[in-house]
């Protein structure tokens, strides 16, 4: 009895606690899989080490991770552990025993591969490497399948594997599965987020290259409405020393970050390029030998470009590939469209010739020159159809008796449904004659524009040292006539101040019998304008130059300062009896109508 008794207390202990410690180690190793899985920055570096973990707890050979292509026709080997690395590895998504299990979303435990019909033998014998056996359990979540494991070859015992071996590999397999789609969707919320940012930052770019809002009696306006955070159309003005404005529409091919991409690349070579630009048609030429030289994703920019002389209202044209400007007359009510002469820019060097791109030369005439993209004419209207050409001439219409900037906004209002995205970005420009005003129209309610040439007063006194305090007084009562802040008036005041110095110092030499200044103040549309005329001996204008801001020594800086506070300053032909005429132009604080 007491034999018996031994025996049983011997055997009772090894029939129960080998159970419970395998599935103890089980559960270990399924705890630090999910563990390290959830942890990981990246789950193929992880997967990698999981499958070796896997492979020696099951007393396998070889072991690898397949996932699912994006596109959901390829299986992609990501990781695998063994004496050959497949890594990397594509097979068709329906074929083989690892593409069974993935549709099936089942296990498959094949003992003898020789003997299963979905084996494909290929990769063995690209790699040398021998398959006996082997498990595959899918990685599945719900309905989604996202791949599968497969282990090969047991390597203890009478190597084959077993049906705990299988419910082993289906549970590691569930975790796995977990774990990747948690990364994955970590990772896309991060990157939708990193997107998102970029959008924004790439929004605020564009909205910085385009051009400030014109004041009420500037001749030309624009307006940009994105259909999404980021536009593909651009606008811009750009106003020349002598009076002439620069203007372009533009319309880039495609949507997303590359069109931003070239939307802002083509707006920087506008600016840029214009400054020496001749006209228009010799502008656009440089523009499209620029894009081609660097466009690698068969993008275009349709671009109309124009230069307006407001003093004679004329306007010289290109038009590459744009939509048709539109020349208005509000007396007769008359429409002219201005067709494209030339193909969009970015498509082939040296397209236009060697004479640039087609140029017209427009008359407005008292008319206003409308360019706009076609988002305004695929606009979506609140019937519910397109906008269409006629829908812009008639919008035209209904708003030409109001100021250029309301005309505006009413127009693109009229398209943008409340609560509704556009169809695609929009973009309207307008050029008036201010010179000859249109028939019919009125100035708005309350309107405080000024006349566009304006003289304020005329001082002169002797170019003498003590004669600058008149002169100084003189600056500031203009400043003040035109309502500009203090900032504003001092820059003005130091300029002019250091400009009549070098007079008296210069072209007098001090001398007590010394000619007169003259020195005009004349508003000019948006700009004050400063004359400073004396009667010494003409000097010059080459000889005198600034000299280098980085070369220590009293005096030599009046130029700089002259330079740094006005948007213009130079010396023009004086007028017969006159020795020297400089001129400063300084542009009105935007508060001044």
């Amino acid at each position: 009895m007491q034999v018996q008794a031994k025996t049983q207390s011997g055997d009772t202990p090894e029939a129960d606690t080998k159970p419970q410690g395998e599935e103890r180690d089980h559960l270990l190793l399924i705890a630090e899989m999910t563990r390290e899985f959830a942890a990981a920055n990246d789950y193929k570096a992880v997967a990698h080490t999981t499958l070796e973990r896997i492979t020696k707890y099951m007393s396998a050979e070889a072991a690898s991770l397949f996932l699912l292509s994006d596109s959901g026709d390829t299986l992609v080997c990501v990781a695998c552990y063994g004496p050959v690395d497949i890594t990397g590895l594509s097979i068709p998504a329906a074929t083989g025993v690892v593409g069974r299990s993935v549709i099936s979303r089942k296990g498959l435990l094949v003992r003898d591969v020789s003997q299963d019909r979905d084996f494909g033998a290929a990769v063995d014998a690209k790699t040398g490497f021998t398959t006996r056996s082997l498990l595959v359990a899918p990685l599945a979540i719900g309905k989604e399948c996202l791949g599968a494991i497969e282990i090969i070859n047991r390597t203890t015992g009478d190597g084959l594997f077993s049906d705990e071996d299988m419910m082993l590999l289906e549970t590691l397999a569930r975790a796995a599965a977990l774990a990747i789609n948690n990364f994955r969707l970590t990772h896309k919320i991060v990157q939708q987020e990193r997107d998102r940012h970029e959008l924004e930052l790439a929004a605020e770019i564009q909205r910085d290259l385009l051009p400030q809002a014109s004041t009420r009696d500037f001749p030309i306006h624009g307006i940009n409405i994105p259909a999404r955070s980021v536009s593909g159309d651009f606008f811009d003005i750009i106003t020349l020393p002598d009076g002439r404005i620069w203007f372009n529409v533009a319309d880039v091919s495609g949507k997303g970050m590359n069109a931003a991409l070239l939307m802002a690349k083509t707006s920087s070579l506008f600016r840029c390029l214009a400054k020496s630009a001749e006209n228009p048609g010799q502008l656009l030429s440089a523009i499209n030998n620029e894009l081609c030289e660097t466009n690698s994703h068969g993008m275009f920019v349709t671009m109309v470009g124009g230069l307006f002389d407001p003093a004679i209202g004329m306007v010289r044209l290109a038009n590459a590939g744009h939509e048709p400007p539109l020349l208005f007359d509000a007396r007769t009510e008359r429409f002219t469209a201005v067709p494209a002469d030339a193909p969009p820019l970015g498509i082939a060097p040296d397209i236009a010739g060697a004479d640039g791109f087609p140029v017209r030369e427009i008359y407005l005439a008292g008319g206003t020159l409308y360019v706009f993209t076609d988002g305004l004419t695929e606009a979506t209207t609140f019937g519910g159809g397109m906008l269409g050409i006629d829908g812009v001439r008639a919008l035209i219409r209904d708003h030409a008796d109001q100021s250029p900037d309301l005309r505006l906004k009413n127009i693109a209002g009229a398209v943008k449904l409340p609560g509704q995205s556009l169809r695609d970005d929009l973009t309207l420009l307008v050029a008036e004659d201010m010179a000859i005003a249109p028939m019919g129209a009125k100035p708005p309610a309350g309107s405080l524009d000024t006349p566009a040439d304006e003289q304020i007063l005329r001082i002169r006194v002797p170019g003498r040292a003590d004669r600058l305090k008149l002169i100084r007084a003189a600056t500031e009562q203009a400043a003040k006539f035109v309502d500009a802040p203090e900032a504003w008036s001092f820059d003005l005041k130091m300029a002019v101040d250091e400009a009549c110095q070098n007079i008296v110092r210069h072209a007098y030499k001090n001398s007590a019998e010394a000619g007169d200044i003259v020195i005009d103040f004349r508003r000019r549309g948006g700009l004050l304008e400063v004359d400073i005329m004396d009667f010494a001996e003409t000097v010059d204008p080459e000889t005198i130059r600034p000299r280098d801001i980085t070369e220590v020594r009293p005096g030599g800086l009046g130029v700089h300062l002259i330079k740094s506070v006005c948007d213009e300053a130079k010396f023009l032909p004086p007028p017969p009896g006159v020795g020297n005429l400089f001129k400063l132009t300084k542009r009105l604080p935007p508060k001044v109508q």
